[in-house]
């Protein structure tokens, strides 16, 4: 036996890829479209943290060791195609909410950060987050999937220029005289296109497309330089341990709280969206959903200590699943590909949004099928999941969307005589869902 039929043999054992109909070949393209998707993430996280006052370098060094962590637990211990990184919601709030408007230093919401990490580690080390999962709704779960897919799809019309803000309706169609806005165009046709005519890989090829048509028009700027060292975490690693008096706080506590209420049930809906579309549910449940909960989980822990927001599933794992992705692999390799990324950092700057704006809105298309699953024809349904759906581009979180499903759904169902439908569980994430919108209005 050779040294690449070894290779193949211990992939396969693995991450089981005969039994999951797929090939290393594909599952490396899948973990490729996967990082080149959210790949941004390396530039936006620095600069939003940066607004707290926080060191960009070492944001910048702490989200790509976060993500690749994270991706490696996915990969390893769950064996499912989705790449974990900071997420763009938490690091927003922790800047512009407690940072800048509640007036708290970031080195203290920082450690609200560890202290909510501490918290959902050992909710996923009892399985508390497995069992809540578990206990959605199936129909309230293909309306997250559909929502985030909607959702993903408005973040790529924003993104490529195609949606803007509007006065008077809030949103309107953005200017086709702006020439990156015609980059976005040629890049959906193309992808949309290539999807019809069933090409592997269609998605992967439009953005690199996309992104050659932009560099030869000018439209995207060639990078600077090619290799630069990583910068040091100093500034942020192991801040958060020397701000621990924070548990005496009450107004850390709401903190903590919306923290701990965000990332839980954005990482639950953007998990059971993905798993959704890549197949992996099985009867209406996730296997091995209680290690894919731990990696988030551990990634968020081992973040907070080295200087950055929560970490979360990302939902342009949804990129890398349709060109094929349905492997741990997918995860391992886009984690490579973060390492190789902090030393190639200059050349992530040809990946513009109007790159990944066709491939988030042809993604958001294919999640979106899951509509099709939902039961209309019952009122007492049909009116949660709708909420569930329009909630997540309209509010731009996940959260709320999710949020505006639980607070209707058991009401509707008791009205519909259907009580008993409604689990207990069900009825305990209704008054969270309370709890967490009245925190959200009066924490600032």
């Amino acid at each position: 036996m050779n040294t690449q039929q070894a290779s193949s043999g211990w992939m396969d054992k693995t991450f089981h890829l005969s039994e999951n109909n797929t090939t290393a070949k594909r599952e490396c393209l899948a973990g490729l479209t996967t990082f080149v998707s959210m790949a941004y993430i390396l530039f936006v996280n620095p600069s939003v943290l940066g607004a707290a006052g926080m060191d960009k370098g070492a944001v910048f060094t702490a989200t790509a060791l976060s993500a690749i962590l994270g991706c490696l637990l996915m990969g390893f211990l769950a064996n499912y195609p989705i790449a974990i990184a900071p997420g763009l919601g938490d690091n927003a709030f922790f800047t512009y909410s407690v940072v800048l408007a509640m007036g708290i230093p970031w080195q203290k919401a920082m450690a609200g950060v560890f202290v909510a990490s501490v918290v959902f580690t050992i909710m996923s080390l009892f399985k508390v987050r497995e069992i809540v999962i578990d206990a959605i709704p199936q129909d309230l779960k293909y309306a997250m999937a559909a929502g985030i897919g909607i959702f993903i799809a408005f973040i790529g019309l924003k993104g490529g220029g195609l949606v803007v803000a509007n006065k008077s309706n809030l949103v309107g169609i953005g200017s086709l005289n702006v020439p990156s806005t015609w980059l976005t165009i040629f890049g959906v046709f193309l992808i949309a296109i290539l999807m019809a005519r069933k090409v592997p890989g269609a998605i992967f090829i439009g953005m690199v497309a996309t992104t050659i048509l932009g560099l030869a028009t000018g439209l995207i700027k060639m990078p600077s330089s090619v290799i630069s060292v990583a910068p040091s975490m100093k500034p942020t690693f192991g801040v958060a341990f020397s701000h621990l008096d924070i548990l005496s706080d009450p107004q850390m506590w709401a903190v903590i709280l919306i923290f701990f209420m965000v990332a839980f049930f954005d990482t639950a809906g953007t998990l059971i969206g993905l798993a959704q579309q890549a197949g992996i549910m099985k009867n209406g449940k996730m296997p091995r959903i209680g290690q894919a909960l731990m990696a988030d989980s551990l990634s968020m822990l081992a973040g907070s200590v080295m200087g950055t927001t929560p970490t979360a599933c990302y939902v342009e794992s949804s990129a890398g699943i349709a060109v094929g992705g349905r492997t741990g692999l997918t995860a391992v390799v886009t984690a490579v590909l973060f390492v190789i990324s902090m030393l190639f950092s200059p050349l992530l700057t040809v990946v513009t949004d109007n790159v990944t704006a066709p491939a988030l809105i042809v993604v958001g298309v294919l999640m979106a099928s899951s509509l099709r699953e939902i039961h209309w024809d019952e009122f007492e349904i049909a009116f949660p999941s709708f909420l569930t759906v329009i909630g997540m581009p309209l509010t731009y979180n996940i959260s709320y969307g999710i949020a505006f499903g639980f607070l209707t759904y058991p009401i509707l169902m008791t009205a519909a005589g259907r009580r008993k439908e409604v689990n207990a569980i069900v009825w305990v994430l209704f008054l969270l869902f309370i709890l967490m919108m009245y925190v959200l209005n009066h924490v600032a």
